[in-house]
């Protein structure tokens, strides 16, 4: 169980090079950046394996600056409870904008015409005449006018969807589970396809934009494959594992998919005809980097300032407006009468509950407790024992 009563100077530890921006959100007064601690209050990552990292008995948070926490322990820190941030949208107009850009360029043969063209060094004054005799082998395709399937219509497939919209191309897209906020930012003319199938069936062009999980690995395979149309492009800059590399490989040699543009490359992939093998460069700009390291900072400095949890992977989602008042905040099993005997704790010591919330997610969930009182001297490690004793709390902090 990890420990946590009275407010000190917190230690931030990063394990990869953090844009400077997202770092200065932690004010020196109140935080101090210690690469070397062995425990620190929170953690803040880009894509270095966890999996074998200590997780110190300080540590409260662990703030991925990115969407994917496949580098992260996150069931152990659940069991420990920590806290687990991702930065879902800071990066998303970077992939955009790397998915539009690689749409156009393979339906214009760009990137197979720019190498050949290299190919033609020292060739001197004859450059201009091989270039205009070889160039009718790389005639393309415009995008105007064909369809484009978007699976996963969260901040990138949003985005997505919406741009393809101004470059005239019809977009249908396919996600169970859009959220509210998602719906309303996306344009009425994108087609919602009833099923993934009605996608694969439609679509000229597929792009897809989910998290890996044991429903979405290879969901590209030769049963998809066979519903789709003959020479569909296919764009993956989600992650690898969602294809399946064999059936993709196949696919490709007999023209049913007519393009591979994928952000993962490995062997398998770079032996395939017919792909775009980009080097995971779709988050890797400067600005992507920057918002995706200040949304995480941000993040982290609410939760260990207020308790309060945003874009938490293993946590719910909380939000209790933080008026000064000493603070409860205790990560527990998600089991009856919980919340009762933190209430009875609390009022066993004589003091009154100004306000507070209760989330699960899961076996877990997260309570915060404001006191109405000022509490002082021996109260306050009265307090904190008697919340940190109660059977099935697996942390607890005092704000």
């Amino acid at each position: 169980m990890s420990t946590s009563i009275l407010n000190k100077m917190k230690t931030i530890k990063t394990l990869n090079n953090i844009a400077e921006n997202g770092l200065k959100v932690f004010n020196k007064e109140n935080y101090v950046i210690d690469n070397d601690s062995d425990n620190p209050d929170a953690i803040v990552v880009r894509s270095f394996n966890m999996h074998q990292t200590p997780l110190g008995d300080d540590l409260k948070a662990i703030a991925r600056a990115g969407a994917g926490v496949n580098n992260i322990p996150v069931e152990k820190c659940t069991e420990q409870g920590i806290v687990v941030f991702n930065t879902p949208g800071a990066n998303a107009n970077a992939v955009k904008e790397m998915v539009l850009t690689c749409l156009m360029a393979s339906s214009r043969n760009l990137f197979d015409g720019v190498a050949w063209t290299k190919t033609l060094v020292n060739e001197g004054d004859q450059i201009p005449k091989l270039v205009e005799a070889g160039k009718k082998q790389f005639v393309g395709n415009e995008i105007k006018g064909k369809t484009l399937g978007v699976i996963g219509l969260g901040a990138i497939g949003a985005l997505v969807a919406n741009n393809a919209l101004d470059l005239d191309m019809d977009v249908i897209g396919f996600d169970p589970f859009i959220s509210v906020d998602t719906a309303w930012n996306l344009s009425r003319n994108v087609q919602r396809a009833m099923t993934i199938e009605e996608l694969f069936a439609s679509a000229d062009y597929i792009t897809v934009h989910v998290p890996l999980t044991n429903d979405t690995r290879g969901m590209f395979n030769q049963g998809t494959f066979s519903i789709m149309k003959q020479g569909v492009q296919i764009l993956n800059f989600s992650r690898g594992e969602l294809v399946n590399e064999t059936d993709m490989e196949q696919a490709l040699e007999n023209g049913k998919v007519g393009r591979y543009i994928t952000d993962f490359p490995n062997e398998a992939v770079l032996k395939m005809k017919n792909t775009i093998p980009v080097p995971h460069l779709g988050a890797s700009t400067a600005e992507s980097e920057e918002n995706c390291a200040i949304m995480a900072a941000r993040q982290v400095k609410d939760f260990l300032e207020t308790g309060n949890i945003k874009n938490s992977v293993n946590f719910p989602g909380v939000y209790l407006p933080y008026a000064g008042k000493q603070r409860v905040a205790a990560f527990h099993k998600n089991v009856p009468n919980m919340v009762g005997q933190m209430t009875l704790s609390i009022s066993s010591l004589g003091l009154n509950i100004a306000d507070m919330v209760n989330r699960s997610r899961g076996e877990y969930a997260y309570t915060m407790i404001d006191i109405d009182n000022e509490v002082t001297g021996d109260i306050l490690p009265a307090l904190y024992e008697k919340i940190a004793q109660i059977e099935g709390v697996v942390s607890t902090r005092l704000i």
